[in-house]
């Protein structure tokens, strides 16, 4: 059975090369590459194509938030599990907007980086309880009690299933594929889709999903 391809991106060559040690105890697992900041990420896996990329999102040169971006745009197929600090918060929603499946906290224990890298590796998206809290006190201060009316009803079967895969982080491209459908008939239950909630971008969608239990934290 093929091993999960890592690559570590982390300007903190010690937290790096303790990260590395810890998953060449996973049989599952194997280290293809680091790096030192987001330009060398970004060409590691233009290199060795690995599955899932750990980013850190404070790095030199280039952030691990415009790596994630590029990379969702230039490598869809690579998932990335951003690397946390507690102090991150301002961060979470835009590396989701940018792409990124999941957030590890740095100060994680072992099981739950193992975790989390099999978790967005199987095409799920995966949350430390510190993020999960962070998101979850977010959308109860921003979201209000649910209208009487509930424009997700008004949602067709397919719009719904391809909110959830927008949710998600799948591209257009991976959409249409995994519906066996064009990429414009994606982009037109897109369109429809968000016509219906009101909400016109993205990371909208992400909240309304979330707050709606469509997507789980």
């Amino acid at each position: 059975m093929p091993k999960i391809k890592v690559l570590v991106a982390d300007d903190h060559t010690i937290l790096r090369d303790g990260i590395c040690a810890l998953l060449a105890l996973a049989e599952d697992m194997e280290v293809v590459g680091e790096a030192s900041n987001g330009s060398e990420a970004l060409e590691m896996v233009e290199k060795v194509n690995p599955d899932v990329v750990l980013m850190d999102i404070a790095m030199p040169i280039m952030n691990g938030l415009e790596a994630t971006l590029r990379l969702h745009k230039e490598f869809p197929r690579t998932r990335v599990l951003v690397l946390t600090q507690y102090d991150d918060r301002e961060y979470v929603l835009p590396a989701i907007q940018a792409g990124a499946s999941g957030f590890i906290s740095k100060i994680a224990a072992s099981s739950e980086l193992i975790s989390g890298i099999r978790s967005v590796y199987r095409g799920d998206s995966f949350l430390s309880p510190s993020v999960a809290k962070f998101l979850v006190q977010e959308y109860q201060h921003e979201g209000s009690l649910e209208d009487r009316y509930d424009p997700y009803q008004q949602l067709t079967d397919r719009e719904r299933e391809i909110l959830k895969l927008i949710a998600e982080g799948y591209t257009t491209r991976q959409i249409a594929e995994m519906l066996v459908v064009s990429m414009k008939t994606v982009e037109g239950h897109r369109s429809n889709l968000m016509a219906k909630l009101d909400i016109h971008d993205r990371i909208g969608l992400v909240k309304y999903a979330l707050r709606k239990g469509i997507i789980t934290s």
